[in-house]
């Protein structure tokens, strides 16, 4: 997994030509089932980014709090998805998914989707296709075995027509 992070990492990063200090403060973390928390677990997605507000022990003022993401990725469910379909090579799909949450976390952070219309079915949906699309914009260059595969996996997510 730590290569899949990593590549997406790297991915995100150049696809918003973000330099190294305006990464760094888009604060998240990547969690596996084994370290989620009850609530951070669910049924259905791969993959969910909860937001936290955090702030140094010293500092008590609100102006010191930040925004913490955590990506919690639902390894069932993925497992069970790779296992089931055939086509799904693990690596692609892990590359997908942690990409794809990767744009949630800088489009929060640029605030150019607000985390608490997460809610809010409507724009859920317009942002999940948006953010299929961009990860979808970021992937379709680059050559990993298999993922063309996964962009037919999602194919209805996408605005593109055809094979990856």
């Amino acid at each position: 997994m730590d290569r899949a992070v990593l590549r997406a990492e790297e991915l995100v990063n150049n696809f918003f030509k973000m330099s190294s200090g305006q990464w760094l403060k888009n604060r998240y973390d990547i969690k596996t089932l084994k370290d989620l928390a009850p609530h951070e677990r669910i049924s259905g997605p791969f993959a969910q980014v909860v937001k936290y507000e955090g702030r140094k022990k010293e500092l008590s003022l609100m102006s010191s709090s930040f925004s913490l993401y955590t990506v919690c990725l639902q390894d069932p469910a993925i497992l069970s998805k790779v296992k089931e379909n055939k086509n799904l090579l693990m690596d692609p799909f892990l590359i997908y998914i942690l990409t794809h949450e990767l744009v949630h976390v800088v489009r929060f952070s640029k605030f150019d989707h607000r985390y608490e219309n997460i809610g809010e079915a409507d724009l859920t949906m317009a942002e999940e296709r948006k953010v299929h699309n961009l990860t979808y914009s970021i992937l379709h260059r680059i050559s990993i075995p298999g993922l063309s595969d996964v962009f037919d996996f999602y194919g209805e997510w996408h605005d593109f027509k055809g094979k990856g």
